[in-house]
């Protein structure tokens, strides 16, 4: 099963600085039946940018579409097969640094796009996780887990995500040296005694300063929240 894709259009603005970014997307919070985001909020869940773009393209009288099933099978399979999704996941890895190759691009990877998997804890080959399985390449994402263990990884960077709730985290995991997201109605010069940097320019956040605060525009669902998940 093919598991990445690029068509995501701000994963798209960082081939303008020569990387080329592919995204896991499975099916957010508990859609498949099995939970995904563990530290979810009810924030987060309601403005998941799951269906953002064509993932929210339904026909008239349908609630899902070829994209969401897609994401539900993955999903599954994940939890149901395990070995051969990560056997499929190491593929795709490998063919997309050759996509990138070809391009004379760099390869980056996101595995949680809509989702907060643990990516570390899971073994492929030799005890090898999917980071350890290509220690050449870039893999990043966005968390809402504070206490990760991951900080021996030199080619996995996370960026914390604030959402409704969980504030002492956020100081916690700024404290500890982490950038943090958070969603703006507009965003400020500085938050929570922070410079805030534009988040929305690329999506590469392993190329972002130390020490700074990730803002991000709301989008879609977010712009009616009422929850505190957008500041």
């Amino acid at each position: 099963m093919k598991l990445l894709s690029t068509g995501n259009p701000k994963l798209m603005k960082g081939e303008k600085l020569g990387y080329l970014s592919f995204v896991l997307h499975l099916a957010p919070a508990d859609l498949s039946g099995k939970e995904v985001c563990p530290k979810r909020t009810a924030g987060c869940t309601a403005a998941c940018l799951n269906t953002a773009g064509r993932g929210g393209m339904f026909k008239t009288g349908e609630t899902t579409n070829a994209i969401q099933q897609a994401r539900i099978r993955k999903t599954k399979m994940f939890f149901e097969n395990r070995e051969q999704f990560l056997k499929d996941l190491v593929a795709d890895v490998k063919l997309g640094i050759k996509q990138a190759e070809k391009k004379n691009m760099v390869p980056c990877f996101r595995l949680n796009g809509t989702s907060d998997l643990a990516w570390e804890k899971y073994e492929i080959e030799e005890g090898k996780n999917i980071f350890q399985m290509f220690p050449e390449v870039q893999f990043y994402d966005y968390t809402k887990v504070r206490n990760r263990k991951v900080a021996h990884i030199n080619n996995y960077h996370l960026t914390f995500s604030k959402a409704d709730g969980n504030d002492m985290d956020v100081r916690l995991a700024a404290s500890a040296g982490m950038n943090v997201a958070a969603v703006f109605k507009e965003i400020p010069a500085t938050y929570i005694g922070r410079p805030v940097i534009n988040g929305d320019d690329t999506d590469l956040r392993f190329l972002d300063p130390k020490g700074v605060i990730v803002g991000l525009k709301a989008k879609g669902k977010a712009k009616k929240d009422t929850t505190g998940f957008v500041i």
